[in-house]
């Protein structure tokens, strides 16, 4: 509902377009480095978000810098869209190509560059996995501390135009708070720096802006992040509730008494059963919903925030309690967590998950609404979301095959992102826009606010070239997406009112 639906180009005009664009780069690039067959490109047709696909005109595989300068010159030259791409695992649609574009894959962009362990930085290339940072600063006693469940994969350029967060974001920020510099080239091929490995940087705060830009700004190449100290000791909390409010108040309890743990993660039932039977948590299967709270520190430190978070979640009701007794069982406590987007694909041909925050005090009553939706579009959804911030991540469960079931899946996404909002909560926490949430932009942010979205991207990329069609939704598509909750019966928000 909420991708383009743009037609498709005529067969002939794409083979001509092609033909142009291959011309054009095949002498900056190694042949192997120039992908334009069919059986080639098609691997590059989607991200995770499956449930839309496009192929790609041409696929470059730039292997350094210079290159990627030389092929945005060539595409700004032709006037051809480029679509920059990491390692292909984010979840809104942000990668997926333009029929008549380039899709810029920076995997070859892998080495770490430098590790100061007297700063606390790496700088890294963007195609350098996220997990691999903290996998290099081990022997110095140091970590990169944004943890997204798909860090064994996803790369720091993909996490920095996502602003991608993870379970221990609530104590040490979203990508945003643990980058200092990124380097990378704009559409016409030009180097570009935001921020700098100082304290701070001269000018305008622009760091701020390309993180989380997915893509629309600049093309990104290098970054250097900062590392923190691996703490002495990390123990972790499982709690039930066999109420699901009680669980929500909970997370706000633990926030109010001034404690910040290093993680506070929250799955519902549905969610906590698919992970059980995949990794042997040891999660309570009869708990409404379950609580993953840790701390990390010295160990006086942890001995008494565990005290102190204990007591709050008695005080809420929590039906059992259990706490890590080494650093086994606290991986294992944390392994269905880190696991439960592929242990919902063993439960379902496919799932759609959304990514809305809302405020924590609001937990339970969207929770309770996801349960009504249930019977409202027919399709199950599991639950599990970083609680300490409300970002949500529902899990819908659907068949890709069956069009009425994508269909429905589609108006559920946009009904638990629209209700979000209108909880006091906004259309995404960390997996961005892309094409998934296009519409759902239309009824948070109003058509002033668009126009200086697009007035930012334009200041950056006057020629509209990268990453086209995605997060800022036209005036156009607005106006579609308000007749559609005219005649779909989805929320009759205010919002609409505009178009």
């Amino acid at each position: 509902m909420n991708a383009p639906r743009d037609t498709p180009a005529p067969a002939a005009d794409r083979s001509t377009r092609q033909a142009q664009v291959v011309a054009a780069l095949r002498p900056l690039l190694p042949a192997h480095a120039l992908l334009f067959h069919r059986e080639d490109t098609t691997p590059y047709e989607c991200d995770g978000l499956t449930a839309y696909r496009e192929t790609p005109l041409v696929v470059a595989l730039p292997e350094d810098e210079a290159q990627v300068a030389a092929v945005l010159r060539a595409c700004h030259a032709l006037n051809v869209p480029v679509v920059a791409r990491g390692a292909g695992t984010g979840l809104s649609g942000g990668a997926m190509p333009h029929a008549l574009g380039v899709t810029l894959s920076l995997a070859k962009f892998n080495r770490i560059v430098k590790l100061d362990a007297l700063a606390r930085t790496a700088t890294v290339q963007c195609g350098v996995r996220n997990l691999a940072i903290s996998e290099a600063a081990a022997p110095l006693g140091l970590y990169y501390a944004p943890d997204p469940s798909s860090q064994i994969a996803c790369t720091i350029g993909g996490n920095v135009a996502e602003n991608s967060g993870g379970v221990h974001c609530l104590k040490y920020g979203l990508t945003l708070h643990n980058v200092l510099r990124v380097r990378g080239f704009t559409i016409a091929g030009e180097p570009i720096e935001f921020g700098s490995e100082a304290l701070d940087a001269p000018g305008l705060d622009l760091l701020s802006i390309v993180v989380g830009s997915e893509g629309m700004l600049a093309v990104t190449t290098e970054v250097t992040v900062k590392l923190v100290p691996k703490p002495q000791l990390a123990r972790c909390i499982l709690a039930s509730f066999d109420d699901i409010r009680q669980a929500g108040d909970a997370v706000a309890a633990i926030i109010a008494a001034g404690i910040i743990p290093a993680g506070l993660e929250m799955m519902d039932k549905p969610m906590t059963a698919a992970v059980e039977d995949f990794v042997q948590a040891g999660y309570d299967l009869d708990a409404a919903a379950i609580l993953l709270c840790e701390s990390d520190g010295t160990p006086d430190e942890v001995a008494e925030e565990i005290e102190r978070m204990l007591a709050v979640l008695s005080g809420c009701g929590a039906t059992k309690l259990a706490v890590s007794e080494n650093e086994a069982q606290r991986l294992k406590f944390w392994s269905g967590r880190k696991n439960a987007f592929p242990a919902s694909g063993r439960i379902s041909p496919d799932y759609m998950c959304m990514d809305s925050t809302i405020p924590r005090k609001r937990l339970a009553d969207i929770l309770l609404a996801i349960q009504q939706m249930e019977q409202t579009y027919g399709l199950r959804c599991c639950n599990v979301f970083h609680a300490g911030d409300g970002n949500l991540h529902p899990l819908i469960l659907f068949d890709a095959n069956d069009a009425d079931q994508l269909h429905r899946a589609e108006l559920f996404g946009a009904d638990i992102l629209e209700t979000s909002v209108a909880m006091g909560g906004t259309v995404t926490g960390e997996h961005g826009v892309g094409v998934e949430k296009l519409g759902s932009m239309c009824v948070q942010f109003s058509p002033e606010e668009r126009t200086q979205m697009l007035a930012v991207k334009a200041a950056f990329d006057p020629s509209g070239l990268l990453n086209p069609g995605k997060v800022i939704p036209t005036l156009n598509r607005c106006a579609e997406y308000g007749k559609m909750h005219v005649t779909k019966g989805l929320l009759p928000f205010p919002h609409l009112e505009r178009f």
